[in-house]
């Protein structure tokens, strides 16, 4: 499917103004009376199509047109996918990636360029060389950034012109997405769009000046390769260089106006009621009824939206409003748990569906994913009674139980899409690990079902419910590189009740049979050649995932699950807990020796990983009252105050602002695949206030949301996780207290009887 990429740039008014003086660089090397539309096949999940005009240069840097024309800059922004390394051979060339943890970086050791990872080394060779920097940032299950490498950093040629000009750095998003948010911001302000693989060129004191995503190794048609962009960001650096220089800064310049946030002086918070009838109002406008989801293809689960919809439906249930809110919520995650999206064989949802009804998927499978979706659905089931809900909570535990746990304890950080198809494959496919041709079925299940009408055999039964088809159940459209002719991806087509009639058989036999068959199903995917697994543990998605054990446990009842929830809680502290430096750090990796590993120098935590972690501490300490938790999560938030407040214009900062190689200290203003950390620590201060009695709290998370009411007031929409917080500050939380002896029955059911409905304000 041919996906519109969208604009990924979304902004207050303020912000707007400032960021429109910084576009500029857009889609030159066309034709200049030629608007240019971007199209990707794989999309990043930006939300609005944008069309660009090629005329767009800053009037403010005093640069023609055609002075960047010919700088060679362009925008092809490809969108995040994956697709693994091929299988390595005995090495031609090594880099110093080849001493590195992480699994993208690693995925690059052997490339013909000269990478350096982000850090001193190379920033004191491009100082003293004098060279630009080239910076390349991605992540190991992302498709077009291997696509980039196969097709030009694993060319010789592009990589001597790389190596002998340029000082080249390599970037995990996911190790660093401090670097990742700053230029990503660049890119997205100068360009219009934004994706993975993101190609940035630098000063040699990190300044960008130039920057896109995904550009293809040679020109085509009007489409300028990487080798002419090189060729000719070198000559405008031999003869232009001061010109870049200055442009650049004045970008940032702009960029740390634009992006700016901070209270105003004698404002207030804005009204709770009023805030999230306007993000209702929003999201049901961008609501799409009848496969549930937000705006066209391609849909993301989007649980922040979700979330707000149940909580907002909690103090509206009597109006026409509320009712319509929770309508849209349980719609979208049963359609979801009905679709391609959800794994039906191996459970786990993958990343995003490429169409409007969730059938057929980008396969990676992500950590934040499985987290969120697990308090998603057990919150569905909370709110509606129905087991569909609690079933799907479990199946997404399982799933990450099985294959994303290491024995430590902590969580590893996700699956590649692409896979090879049989072992003796040598090219990698899409969904080659998921998807079913109609033989295959047949062939796994061929016994004939005793009653079934017309003497059906299981898979007749399976085919028929899962809407498989002999010719494969994948339109042409929906597979550009023909990687899924033929192909079945498993969908729910009909409901049991259905099915059942229509081969003359009980719900229960059915039941049976369907599960008979997917654990058939299950064992010849075992025997299949795994995607990729980046072991890469992360503090941030570790406490997500915490909350997702820690909640459906104790909404459940289930004592493995919370076992699980403590058994992570102590992989973080032992982990990724600094006791020496009292910080967090904010990764981890799995050695060859299946041990946890450090790097030499940790990378020390970010906003995300301090108020993430305190989030799943707070929910683990709720479902077990052990005050070992909430001790923990105590001091967690006060280190994070110390690290990242803004004393200044109050809110949290996302990375350390005290570090001079991070250009713009940015608070992030959007939830989206992750809530904003700002959000989910406006939430975390006013619930510690209540369980510890500290009232500055209560004040800091009030400022916080003051920070962000230009944003909260106009566009809800963006931070539906943080307009729960505005909610909860407006309702006020109310604490239960249960008096009675802590391993009694009675004191047990009245535990359970709490956590069995959903108070969003408890």
């Amino acid at each position: 499917m041919m996906l519109r990429l969208g604009f990924a740039w979304s902004t207050s008014s303020n912000t707007t103004k400032h960021i429109a003086q910084a576009r500029l660089f857009t889609g030159s090397l066309l034709r200049k009376d030629t608007p240019y539309t971007l199209y990707n096949s794989r999309c990043s999940g930006l939300p609005q199509a944008l069309q660009f005009g090629q005329k767009s240069v800053l009037a403010s840097t005093g640069l023609s047109w055609d002075s960047f024309r010919s700088s060679g800059a362009v925008f092809f922004s490809m969108a995040s996918g994956s697709d693994g390394p091929d299988t390595l051979k005995s090495p031609k060339h090594t880099n110093r990636l080849s001493k590195e943890k992480s699994s993208y970086l690693l995925q690059h050791a052997h490339n013909p360029v000269d990478w350096y990872p982000w850090g001193q080394e190379a920033f004191d060779k491009a100082q003293s060389e004098d060279k630009p920097i080239f910076l390349s940032v991605g992540y190991s299950t992302c498709h077009w950034c291997h696509v980039m490498e196969r097709e030009s950093f694993e060319d010789e040629e592009i990589g001597k012109i790389l190596s002998e000009n340029f000082v080249c750095i390599k970037v995990d998003r996911e190790e660093r997405p401090d670097v990742d948010k700053v230029y990503m911001t660049f890119v997205q302000a100068t360009s219009g769009g934004g994706g993975w693989p993101m190609s940035v060129w630098l000063t040699p004191d990190l300044r960008p000046f130039i920057g896109g995503t995904y550009f293809p190794p040679r020109d085509s048609g009007r489409r300028p390769g990487l080798k002419t962009v090189l060729l000719r960001i070198i000559e405008q650096w031999q003869s232009n260089r001061e010109t870049l220089k200055s442009t650049g800064e004045r970008v940032l310049e702009a960029l740390r106006k634009g992006t700016e946030i901070s209270a105003s002086p004698g404002e207030t918070l804005p009204s709770g009621p009023d805030v999230a009838n306007r993000c209702y109002q929003q999201l049901a406008h961008s609501y799409e009824e009848e496969y549930g989801g937000f705006r066209e293809a391609p849909k993301f689960p989007s649980p922040v939206n979700l979330m707000f919809l149940m909580s907002f439906w909690t103090v509206n249930r009597t109006s026409s409003e509320g009712a319509e809110a929770l309508q849209m919520a349980l719609h979208t995650l049963r359609m979801m748990a009905l679709g391609g999206i959800h794994d039906h064989v191996a459970q786990g949802f993958h990343r995003y569906s490429t169409d409007s009804s969730w059938h057929v998927p980008h396969f990676e499978k992500m950590l934040y994913d499985q987290a969120q979706l697990a308090v998603a659905y057990i919150t569905a089931y909370q709110v509606s009674g129905e087991c569909l809900f609690a079933d799907v909570a479990r199946d997404v535990l399982l799933y990450v139980s099985r294959d994303l746990s290491d024995k430590s304890g902590g969580f590893y950080s996700a699956e590649d899409a692409d896979s090879f198809p049989t072992v003796e494959s040598t090219e990698k496919r899409e969904g080659a690990f998921c998807v079913w041709t109609a033989g295959e079925i047949r062939e796994l299940l061929p016994d004939i079902v005793e009653g079934a009408a017309g003497g059906a055999t299981q898979a007749d039964i399976f085919m028929h419910h899962y809407g498989v088809k002999e010719q494969g159940n994948v339109a042409p459209d929906q597979d550009p590189h023909g990687e899924l002719q033929g192909q079945n991806v498993l969908i729910v087509r009909y409901s049991v009740e259905l099915t059942a009639a229509h081969f003359s058989i009980s719900v229960d036999r059915l039941s049976e049979l369907l599960s008979d068959a997917r654990a058939k199903l299950a064992e010849v995917r075992k025997a299949r050649p795994p995607p990729h697994l980046d072991t890469k543990m992360l503090a941030s998605w570790n406490g997500l995932m915490l909350s997702g054990f820690a909640r459906v446990g104790a909404v459940l009842g289930d004592k493995a699950l919370l076992e699980r929830a403590e058994r992570a809680a102590c992989f973080l502290q032992e982990h990724l807990w600094d006791e020496e430096g009292q910080r967090i750090l904010h990764s981890c990796y799995r050695g060859n020796n299946m041990e946890v590993e450090q790097v030499a120098s940790p990378i020390a935590g970010f906003l995300d990983d301090y108020a993430f972690v305190v989030s799943g501490v707070l929910d683990l300490f709720e479902a077990t009252q052990r005050v070992r938790w909430l001790q923990w999560a105590e001091g967690l938030q006060l280190r994070q105050d110390q690290l990242f407040w803004d004393s200044h214009g109050s809110g949290y900062f996302c990375s350390d602002p005290s570090d001079p190689t991070v250009l713009l200290a940015l608070k992030q203003d959007q939830d989206g695949a992750e809530p904003s950390a700002n959000s989910v620590s406006a939430m975390n201060l006013l619930r510690l206030s209540h369980l510890t009695g500290r009232q500055d709290w209560i004040q800091r998370s009030q400022e916080l949301l003051t920070a962000f009411s230009d944003r909260l007031i106009k566009v809800p929409i963006a931070l539906p996780d943080m307009v729960r917080s505005v909610m909860a500050q407006h309702y006020t939380l109310k604490q239960i207290v249960i008096c009675g002896q802590p391993d009694a029955e009675d004191t047990a059911s009245l535990i359970s009887c709490v956590n069995s409905l959903f108070l969003p304000h408890k």
